[in-house]
């Protein structure tokens, strides 16, 4: 897997490629759906594919002070889009001239002179372009005059009717409101983030819970509480896994009004101070809630981890997520 710049030239074995635009934030199953049609036309046409996508997103870049909701920062997506089996993802950077460009100027400019792509493939819903003005139709006609073909993926819903098409905005929601189970149907894997560990103040350690403090992306705003993890190494591949019970939140016991990710690892004892950790969201055990004393506070504590040890232990026994593509990756340690 190669993380390429917009700037720097794209290699041999990556022109006339199938590439798959989008944003593609989460790689959720309607992503991934996509991603393999790319991945068989590749197949099909004896080429390599890739991903295109953009940083920072869109929304950052029109609206700074409202800060994104990543479901997964460039890193974890570049991850991810290895496990599907992507040889290159091209990160575009997202600014101003990239945003005027009229949608003709941006297919000839990067699509034609930069990637020379083979075939694009791209959701219903993708636009681009000044004031959005491109489209899948667009990019079609443009494809057929510059002798590429196009594949527009229509929306992906679960085979329960009952179900919304998969969306990042639906997943957002499940997670701001612990609902995570439903976040991990339709992600297809146990969201997860990926931080590196920094010093903390040692206060978990003081009451008996020593944690490792994880510096997350500005916007990760998932429901405060007390949830089941699992924790890998962020850079070793097939790691081992740890059990944990991770916290988000302020810690209104100890009135710090700031943000945290704790996470309390089980049977583990070693330094994991500048470690880069993947921590995966299983559930959540309860809301965040602020206790009268420590004492309270230390016992309540006891009965978490006694929980998620417990749902850890269900989780060894029949992962469901491992009917698909990333949650076998995930299950395997290949994330």
């Amino acid at each position: 897997m190669r993380l390429l710049g917009a700037l720097e030239p794209i290699p041999l074995e990556f022109h006339h490629a199938v590439v798959a635009i989008g944003n593609f934030d989460g790689l959720h199953r309607g992503h991934q759906e996509l991603l393999l049609i790319a991945k068989a036309e590749a197949e099909r046409l004896g080429k390599s594919w890739g991903i295109v996508t953009f940083e920072p997103h869109p929304r950052s870049f029109f609206k700074p002070d409202e800060p994104v909701f990543r479901l997964t920062p460039l890193p974890l997506k570049v991850r991810l889009a290895a496990a599907l089996g992507a040889s290159f993802v091209l990160s575009l950077n997202f600014d101003k001239a990239l945003s005027m460009l009229e949608p003709q100027d941006f297919i000839q400019q990067y699509l034609v002179e930069k990637m020379k792509a083979a075939h694009v493939v791209t959701g219903y819903d993708f636009h681009f372009g000044r004031g959005r003005k491109g489209n899948p139709a667009i990019l079609k006609e443009f494809g057929q005059q510059r002798g590429f073909d196009v594949t527009v993926v229509d929306q992906v819903a679960d085979e329960d009717d009952s179900h919304s098409p998969f969306s990042s905005s639906s997943i957002r929601s499940a997670l701001r409101r612990g609902h995570m189970a439903a976040a991990a149907r339709e992600l297809g894997y146990y969201w997860t983030v990926m931080g590196k560990v920094v010093k903390g103040d040692h206060r978990g350690r003081a009451i008996g819970f020593p944690t490792a403090n994880i510096v997350l992306e500005e916007g990760a705003e998932p429901i405060r509480g007390i949830f089941t993890v699992r924790v890998r190494d962020g850079i070793k591949k097939n790691s081992t896994a740890w059990g944990g019970a991770g916290y988000f939140g302020n810690r209104p016991t100890f009135e710090t009004n700031r943000t945290f990710l704790e996470v309390h690892l089980f049977d583990m004892d070693e330094d994991l101070y500048g470690r880069t950790l993947l921590v995966e969201f299983i559930d959540l055990i309860r809301p965040d809630q602020k206790f009268n004393s420590v004492a309270e506070l230390v016992e309540q504590m006891t009965q978490d981890c006694i929980v998620a040890r417990a749902r850890l232990e269900s989780l060894s026994r029949g992962n469901p997520c491992t009917a698909f593509t990333l949650g076998r990756a995930q299950e395997d340690g290949k994330i």
